[in-house]
C-alpha cells in the first residue's frame, strides 16, 4: 500500500467477503442477512468466486488481510467453507497474507469446522458471545447458550486457531452494571486474544428499533456511559489496550483488517451488500442475495450504488475514523482543521502527542459528534 492508504503497485491489500446467512435473524442486527437456505448457498458461493474473477480482470488484489463477515460465515457447512476458502486460495496470491479472520456464532462451531479453518489458513476467529448471562441472551434472541459459547471457545483453542476474539454487547434492555461487570470478568478469565465491546444501538429496520418506538425499550445514555467507563477500566486493568473505541487487545494482537478501515486503506468487498473503496471510487453491491446471484450469473454488475471519493473526502474520513483509534491522526491531516481542533483541545476532548492528535478519554465519549466536524 502507498503511504496514503490507496492501492499501490501491490494492488488492493484488504478483502472483505459478506456471508449473509444466519441460523436465526437477531432482532437487534441491522447488517444485511437472511435465514440460512441450503438451496441458495451453493449458487451464492459460486457467484462470490465469479465476482472475484471479474474484479481480477480490472484490478490487482494481493491481500494482506481477509475478513469473512455477515450474517454468520460459520453457518456454512464444512464442505461449503472448503469450497469457498479453497476457491480464494486458488485465485489469489496469498504470499503476503498476514491475517485471515472469520466471524463465528457459538452455535455453529464444531471440531471439524475449526480444524478445517486452521488448515486452510484462517488466523483469527471472531466469536459473537454478546453476553454470558442466559437471560440477556434470550433478550437478544441469540440461538446459543452461555454453556455452548464456553464449549465453542474451548474447541477453537484446542484447534490452535492463532487468535480468538470474543464480542460482547452492553446497554442491553434490563442489563445491570453487575451483570455487565460479570460478563467482562468472565471474558478476561478466558484470556482471549482480543475483545470487542459494543454499546447496543437501535438501528432502523430492526425489531429492537420498533420496540423502542413503542416505548417497550427505553435506552439511558447516562447508564451506557457508566457501562462504557466500566468496560475501559476493567479491560485495561486486565491488559487489554483500548486501540479503538470498541476494541481492546494486548499490544500486537490488534485486528489488522479493521485497522485498515480506520486508517483509510483501500478494500474490496465481495457478496451481497458488501462495500468497496478503491482509489477515488466507492460502491456497494445489491443488498439482496437472490438478485446478487442472478446478476453475477448473467454476467452483469452486482453494484447497486457508487460514488466518487475525492481526496478531500478520503482525508476527512481518515480523520474521523483515525480519531477512533489510540494511534490518532497525523499533523498533516489535521492542519486544515486547526481552528476546530484547537476548540476540541480547549474542551479537553483532544490532545496532541508528538506530531499526532488523538481523542482523550472524555473525547471518546462523544467521538461521533467530534467526527461530524471533519466529514
Amino acid at each position: 500500500m502507498s503511504a496514503s492508504g490507496r492501492a499501490g503497485t501491490d494492488g488492493v491489500a484488504h478483502l472483505y467477503v459478506h456471508i449473509p446467512f444466519c441460523p436465526k435473524v437477531c432482532p437487534y442486527c441491522s447488517f444485511y442477512k437472511e435465514a440460512s437456505d441450503r438451496h441458495r448457498t451453493q449458487p451464492f458461493l459460486e457467484a462470490v468466486l465469479r465476482e472475484l474473477d471479474v474484479r481480477l480482470d480490472s484490478m490487482e488484489v494481493r491481500p494482506r488481510t481477509i475478513f469473512f463477515g455477515g450474517g454468520t460465515p460459520s453457518a456454512l457447512s464444512t464442505p461449503q467453507l472448503e469450497f469457498l476458502l479453497g476457491g480464494l486460495r486458488a485465485r489469489l496470491d496469498l504470499s503476503g497474507l498476514v491475517e485471515w479472520t472469520l466471524e463465528m456464532n457459538p452455535a455453529t462451531v464444531s471440531i471439524e469446522k475449526a480444524a478445517l479453518l486452521r488448515d486452510l489458513g484462517v488466523t483469527r476467529v471472531s466469536m459473537g458471545v454478546q453476553s454470558w448471562d442466559p437471560a440477556l441472551l434470550e433478550v437478544l434472541g441469540r440461538v446459543h447458550t452461555a454453556a455452548q459459547a464456553e464449549r465453542s471457545y474451548a474447541i477453537l483453542r484446542e484447534a490452535r486457531i492463532p487468535a480468538v476474539n470474543l464480542d460482547l454487547i452492553f446497554g442491553i434492555p434490563g442489563q445491570t452494571a453487575a451483570q455487565w461487570a460479570e460478563s467482562i470478568q468472565h471474558t478476561c478469565d478466558l484470556r482471549p486474544d482480543h475483545v470487542s465491546a459494543y454499546c447496543l444501538t437501535y438501528e432502523e429496520d430492526t425489531e429492537f428499533f420498533l420496540r423502542r418506538a413503542r416505548g417497550e425499550f427505553k435506552p439511558d445514555i447516562e447508564v451506557d456511559v457508566r457501562f462504557f467507563e466500566l468496560t475501559m477500566d476493567r479491560l485495561e486493568a486486565a491488559g487489554f489496550g483500548q486501540y479503538e473505541i470498541s476494541n481492546y487487545a494486548p499490544p500486537g494482537r490488534e485486528c489488522l483488517h479493521n485497522l485498515a478501515y480506520w486508517q483509510g486503506s483501500d478494500y474490496l468487498g465481495l457478496g451481497p451488500s458488501a462495500f468497496s473503496t478503491v482509489g477515488d471510487r466507492r460502491w456497494q453491491n445489491l443488498p439482496d442475495t437472490a438478485g446478487y446471484v442472478d446478476r453475477i450469473s448473467a454476467g452483469e454488475s452486482a453494484e447497486s450504488f457508487f460514488e466518487a471519493v475525492p481526496p478531500t473526502l478520503r482525508d476527512a474520513e481518515r480523520i474521523a475514523f483515525g480519531l477512533r483509534t489510540r494511534f490518532g491522526v497525523g499533523e498533516a491531516l489535521i492542519e486544515p482543521h486547526r481552528e476546530a481542533v484547537a476548540g476540541f483541545e480547549r474542551l479537553g476532548l483532544m490532545v496532541r502527542e508528538g506530531d499526532r492528535w488523538r481523542l482523550t478519554r472524555r473525547g471518546l465519549m462523544v467521538a461521533d459528534s467530534v467526527a461530524e466536524v471533519f466529514v
